[in-house]
């Protein structure tokens, strides 16, 4: 049985395309051109800055995974800071063979570089495998984050904001407008009492 060597390094540009395959699911729905214009970008800002770093990992020379490191704070709130490690992927073929730990590795070592104390990470939360990883590796639960389409959500909370807010009273004073007119309009169709 062969052993196949791990290596692990920082993203040059060259690996934009591989990254576009690999990051398909998380990058922006466009040609695929363009989102490898994306990526390019994206290893161009990690490469600049001192706070973000783009690693992969090699198996048998090949890129195998890649993850997105960069120092923040927990929550805007919470001021503690921390390294996010977003979206750590491994292409399929290569599960298995110490590439996650890899990242994680790396991940570690650049929070333990910089003096921060909590490394956080988001896994898709259909993905059963990756889930089971990262707790293996100790990272528990803590928050879970919703999207959903900007008109889908004003979709959904305009109907309360209506009933709710200032657009409730107007809506409550031109039906109150609608109901005199009625009102009105009924006491002059009615006919006059005959006198007698």
């Amino acid at each position: 049985m062969s052993r196949y060597s791990l290596t692990t390094r920082i993203a040059t540009r060259d690996d934009a395309p591989v990254l576009a395959e690999l990051w398909s699911d998380a990058v922006r729905r466009a040609d695929p051109a363009e989102q490898v214009a994306d990526v390019e970008l994206v290893v161009k800002a990690a490469a600049a800055s001192p706070e973000q770093r783009l690693v992969v990992v090699e198996y048998d020379g090949q890129v195998a995974g890649a993850v997105y490191l960069r120092i923040t704070t927990l929550s805007p709130l919470n001021l503690e800071p921390c390294v996010q490690s977003i979206h750590p992927r491994v292409f399929d073929a290569c599960r298995r063979h110490g590439v996650g730990h890899a990242l994680m590795e790396a991940a570690t070592s650049f929070a333990e570089e910089n003096g921060i104390l909590h490394v956080v990470t988001a896994v898709p939360h259909s993905s059963r495998e990756s889930n089971r990883f990262m707790a293996r590796l100790g990272l528990a639960p803590v928050v879970m984050y919703r999207i959903a389409p900007t008109t889908l959500l004003r979709s959904r909370v305009s109907p309360q904001r209506q009933q709710a807010g200032v657009d409730g009273s107007r809506s409550r004073v031109l039906a109150a407008r609608r109901s005199l007119r009625r009102a009105r309009t009924e006491r002059l169709a009615l006919p006059e009492p005959e006198q007698a």
